[in-house]
């Protein structure tokens, strides 16, 4: 079996941390400095309580489900190691992906051995995002594949992104999310990417797969400062940062869009806080590495999620808008002339 190709993130490099950061989704408007707070006030010379009680408690009512439907993972990426590893054993089982997907979708897949199927119909693991990553956009056939959910199949619904839609709807409400696995990694809403740590919600009468998905964790998978963030999410006057935060998004958003398309960039749909912009000639990905190096600003190509010639960029503040729109070659589509 041939090894999978090296992962493909935003963020820092080996250059550090980019004074103008397009390539990540984190909420630009943080970090939140409720989590930040509680983050620096853990206790990190103990170990946790390694079942998580009190922050089990306090994300199930947060959520309005039962403490025992609550998987708690190191990260999201972890979780979707733990759920390929648990798919895989059973004998023959595929997997279902979107057609754009985050890389450790297909990565972990690999690393399994389980095969790839394009009839969701014959997988034992299904995964979808919503907002889409990395489109932003409504999952589509969402709905037609949880109708076709046998028992025996399971759906993981990545929902990075979902306090983080600046527009738009889900697909999925109510009784429908009690039938499909809810992946929730806050550190993006709140800023926090540094900060690993998430979880998953259980479908109802899941019982039997939470303990042998727990069974595949290490001891503690979280430590004391990603139990901090993750209780502080479930927090009121979180929530109400995170609420006031998608306002400044929007409008942020709508500059940003304006800048692409004065460049000559064409934006594609989204309803999340970044988008996809296909740039004139497909060879123009090719100033990015240049575009990082001397004038600090990181985009992400989007060929790694099957998007060449296009790149995605998290919707970022005025001031980091105005360093792409100096830094974009001049005579690459658009005028960009100083303003």
């Amino acid at each position: 079996m041939s090894l999978a190709p090296p992962a493909a993130h935003g963020g820092p490099d080996a250059l550090g941390a980019p004074a103008h950061d397009f390539s990540t989704n984190a909420n630009a408007l943080g970090p939140c400095p409720m989590a930040l707070l509680a983050i620096a006030r853990a206790d990190a010379s103990r170990y946790p309580d390694p079942a998580s009680t009190r922050l089990k408690v306090a994300l199930a009512d947060f959520h309005g489900v039962a403490p025992e439907r609550l998987l708690l993972l190191a990260s999201a990426s972890e979780g979707i190691q733990r759920f390929s590893a648990w798919a895989a054993r059973t004998a023959g089982a595929c997997v279902w992906l979107p057609p754009h997907h985050y890389g450790d979708l297909s990565r972990a897949a690999q690393a399994w051995g389980l095969a790839r199927t394009p009839e969701a119909g014959r997988a034992r693991l299904l995964w979808a995002c919503e907002p889409s990553s990395p489109l932003g956009q409504a999952e589509a056939g969402l709905v037609e594949r949880l109708a076709g959910l046998r028992v025996e199949q399971a759906l993981v619904l990545d929902q990075a992104y979902a306090p983080l839609r600046l527009s738009g709807a889900p697909s999925l409400e109510g009784a429908a999310l009690d039938r499909v696995w809810r992946l929730v990694s806050p550190n993006k809403a709140l800023g926090l990417t540094g900060v690993r740590g998430a979880y998953a919600i259980a479908p109802l009468a899941a019982r039997q797969a939470v303990a042998e998905l727990e069974a595949l964790a290490p001891s503690w998978p979280l430590g004391a400062h990603a139990e901090a963030m993750l209780m502080t999410w479930a927090a009121p006057d979180t929530q109400r940062w995170l609420a006031d935060s998608l306002d400044t998004l929007r409008d942020w958003k709508a500059r940003q869009i304006a800048l692409c398309e004065s460049l000559g960039w064409t934006v594609l749909p989204s309803e999340a806080n970044y988008f996809v912009a296909r740039l004139p000639a497909p060879r123009d990905t090719d100033a990015l590495p240049a575009l990082r190096r001397e004038r600090g600003v990181k985009l992400r190509d989007a060929a790694s999620f099957g998007l060449p010639g296009h790149v995605r960029l998290g919707v970022r503040s005025p001031e980091d808008q105005a360093a792409l729109r100096a830094a974009w070659p001049r005579g690459r589509g658009g005028d960009n002339s100083p303003r």
